[in-house]
C-alpha cells in the first residue's frame, strides 16, 4: 500500500492530468457529503498532493466545487447535444441512452453536480443554475428546430416551463435509479422519453 502511494506520488502528471485527478476526487467527496463537510485537506490527502498545490489550481474551495460542477455540466451537454436535421423523436432514445450511460459511468460527478443546488454558497448555486439553463436552452433549441414541435414552441410561455419540469423529473428519476439500482436502463429511458413527449405535446 505504502509502495503504491509512493509510486503515485513520484509520478509526474501533466497540468491537465493533475487537474482532472483533483476534480475526480472532488466529485467523489462532494457526491458523498454536503459542501460544508468536504475539507480541502482531505482532497489533497487522497490525491497525494500538498494543500498548497491544490490551491495553486483552485484558489478557494468555492472555485474548486464550481470547477467540479462545470466539468460535469460540460460532459452532459456534449453527450446530449442534438444532431441538426434529425427529428427529436428519432434522437430522443439515443440521447437519453447516452445520458443514462453518463449517469452510470460518472455517478459521483452526477451526484456532486446536483448537490450544488443545496450548497449554502450563493456563488456555487449560480454556477449550478447557469449549467441547468444551458441544458434547458439546448433542449428548447432542438425542439424549436423540429418541424413537428417548432410551431407550437414558437413564443410559447409554457415551453420553457415544460422542459424545466422535465429536467427536474429526469434528475429525480436518475438519482433514485442510482440509489436503488433498478429498474433497468431501458425502462428508465422509456419512462423519461414518455415524460418529455407528454410534457411537450
Amino acid at each position: 500500500m505504502a509502495a503504491n502511494q509512493g509510486e503515485r506520488a513520484r509520478r509526474r502528471l501533466s497540468t491537465e492530468e493533475r487537474r482532472e485527478q483533483l476534480l475526480s476526487v472532488g466529485a467523489r467527496l462532494f457526491s458523498e457529503s454536503p459542501y460544508d463537510d468536504v475539507w480541502i485537506e482531505r482532497v489533497a490527502e487522497i490525491a497525494g498532493v500538498s494543500r498548497g498545490l491544490l490551491y495553486h489550481y483552485f484558489p478557494t474551495k468555492r472555485d474548486f466545487f464550481a470547477a467540479v460542477v462545470e466539468r460535469e455540466s460540460e460532459r452532459m451537454l456534449r453527450m446530449t447535444a442534438a444532431v441538426p436535421g434529425v427529428p427529436v423523436r428519432e434522437q430522443l432514445g439515443a440521447g437519453l441512452d447516452a445520458y443514462l450511460g453518463y449517469v452510470e459511468a460518472h455517478a459521483h460527478g452526477f451526484r456532486a453536480f446536483h448537490r450544488a443546488d443545496a450548497a449554502g454558497d450563493q456563488a456555487v448555486r449560480r454556477v449550478y443554475q447557469r449549467a441547468l439553463a444551458l441544458q434547458e436552452r439546448q433542449i428548447l433549441a432542438a425542439l424549436a428546430a423540429d418541424p413537428e414541435f417548432g410551431a407550437a414552441f414558437e413564443g410559447s410561455p409554457h415551453a420553457r416551463l415544460a422542459v424545466r419540469g422535465w429536467l427536474a423529473f429526469t434528475t429525480a428519476v436518475c438519482l433514485e435509479w442510482l440509489r436503488e439500482g433498478e429498474p433497468g436502463r431501458d425502462q428508465v429511458r422509456e419512462l423519461c422519453a414518455r415524460a418529455l413527449l407528454g410534457a411537450i405535446t
